[in-house]
């Protein structure tokens, strides 16, 4: 593909575009030019349906750009990592460039007129909260154990607008649900297109374990484009890439599908790397943990480790009782 700038493409989300608009500032800090190109996905297309009948995040919002690094029309594509699948290869492509991490963990966002303090004496009560992520709705069922979960799609300033405006969220049947009192969203995205000042109430890692990936920003290519690979290397944070390499090796060893409630997060310190995982079913009923601490330079190593002493726990019921048919 002859070209003088590096062909990136990205969702057209305000999220995405700021995350590829990022990557785009750091390759021209390092002498690189870059372009732009944007996909409407099926993921964005379809505000309506569960993610599912798309083949999940992964069907829904990478499929298309990797096609297109795969073809040959793009060098790289950009991808919030947590949407990219870990239970599967994708041959002839590779992972070449994390940024460093933004924030990982999630937050609650209010409609206006209702308080963390209400939804706490109620334990939910009375309160419908939204999101798309069976790992979330699982979490939430365990600290507010009488709230109603209703599904709820779209880009994280459109989800924002619909909490305000009370816009029920269409159903793939033609009915619809809500409106929501809350949101649980990332941090990370609500950051990218500035509506932090929404943020009414910040979880802990241990309230509410991050998706794997969570908050790291990827940048994926043909695995035999060694001249692309040589650019992206430049921006490469080697520390989240270890984490990612780490948090991923858990969604491979569970081979963990998109209806799966499995979290994990890795921290480096120092020489060691600490990586907690858990599998969940969906609702939040039960609970499978694993911490361990490892060599921060063999990631995949204690990956694998977690992975198996969650195996041995019993996680393997969960995620098969979820699988998709």
């Amino acid at each position: 593909m002859a070209s003088d700038r590096l062909r990136i493409g990205t969702r057209k989300s305000a999220m995405a575009i700021a995350q590829t608009e990022e990557i785009a500032r750091r390759l021209k800090a390092v002498g690189t030019e870059v372009e732009i190109v944007k996909f409407e996905t099926t993921g964005d297309i379809d505000q309506v349906s569960k993610l599912l009948p798309h083949g999940g995040k992964g069907g829904a919002f990478v499929a298309q750009i990797r096609e297109a690094v795969l073809n040959g029309r793009l060098h790289a594509a950009m991808h919030s990592l947590k949407d990219v699948p870990g239970n599967e290869d994708t041959p002839g492509l590779v992972i070449g460039a994390t940024l460093s991490r933004d924030p990982p963990g999630d937050v609650l966002v209010l409609r206006p007129g209702t308080s963390v303090d209400e939804l706490k004496r109620t334990r939910g009560k009375g309160f419908e909260i939204g999101t798309n992520s069976v790992r979330r709705a699982a979490y939430v069922r365990r600290l507010f154990p009488e709230i109603e979960v209703i599904h709820f799609r779209g880009a994280a300033d459109s989800r924002v607008r619909k909490l305000d405006q009370g816009a029920k969220q269409k159903l793939p049947d033609g009915g619809a649900v809500g409106p929501a009192d809350a949101l649980i969203m990332a941090r990370s995205g609500l950051e990218r297109v500035r509506l932090t000042s929404r943020i009414a109430y910040e979880f802990s890692i241990a309230e509410m374990l991050p998706a794997v990936g969570q908050g790291i920003v990827a940048v994926e290519c043909a695995a035999r484009d060694f001249e692309t690979r040589r650019i992206l290397s430049a921006i490469d944070d080697a520390t989240t890439h270890a984490c990612a390499d780490a948090e991923r090796e858990v969604l491979w060893v569970l081979n963990g599908h998109c209806n799966s409630p499995i979290a994990g997060f890795a921290e480096v310190m120092g020489t060691e790397m600490q990586l907690a995982a858990s599998v969940l079913d969906h609702a939040g009923s039960r609970i499978i943990e694993a911490s361990r601490v490892g060599r921060a330079s063999r990631p995949r190593e204690l990956g694998r480790a977690v992975g198996m002493e969650l195996l041995a726990r019993g996680a393997a019921e969960i995620i098969e009782r979820g699988r998709p048919v």
